[in-house]
């Protein structure tokens, strides 16, 4: 199966399977019925996050947010992405905090769901962390995983 195919089909079983887990947890709702608000509510953004966000955007005039994606690859299978961008998509959701504003897109969204996206400054430098409770391995880099 094409490397495509393959991305797509694992995206398509994993949302089925985040629905038929939500249904189980939400009694009366068929898996269905559910709407992605019940998943959307669950992405959060650290205080620390926030802050460096919209440090990094105030420095560039073109940018209005931060964009977080799930994409093929990695070395644990997918990998997120990060980038400045000056507007959200249709399928975009919207997550602010104190000023800084990230954008998950619809695909994405079912592999970040209970997610919380940090920023850590430590003696092994700066960066974004993404502490995904549907993770199941992940690499040295904190950039990819398997779900």
């Amino acid at each position: 199966m094409p490397l495509r195919l393959t991305i797509l089909h694992n995206v398509l079983t994993y949302w089925d399977g985040m629905l038929t887990r939500r249904a189980l947890r939400a009694p009366g709702k068929r898996a269905d019925a559910l709407m992605t608000t019940d998943v959307i509510d669950t992405v959060t953004l650290t205080e620390r996050a926030a802050r460096r966000i919209a440090r990094i955007v105030a420095k560039e005039p073109a940018a209005k947010a931060l964009r977080v994606s799930v994409e093929g690859g990695g070395c644990s299978g997918f990998s997120y992405k990060f980038d400045l961008t000056d507007a959200a998509g249709d399928d975009d959701v919207v997550i602010e905090r104190d000023g800084a504003t990230v954008y998950v897109d619809a695909v994405s969204l079912p592999f970040m769901a209970g997610s919380e996206i940090d920023f850590v400054d430590d003696l092994m430098g700066q960066s974004f962390q993404i502490r995904n409770p549907n993770a199941t391995a992940s690499c040295g880099c904190g950039t990819s995983f398997a779900v």
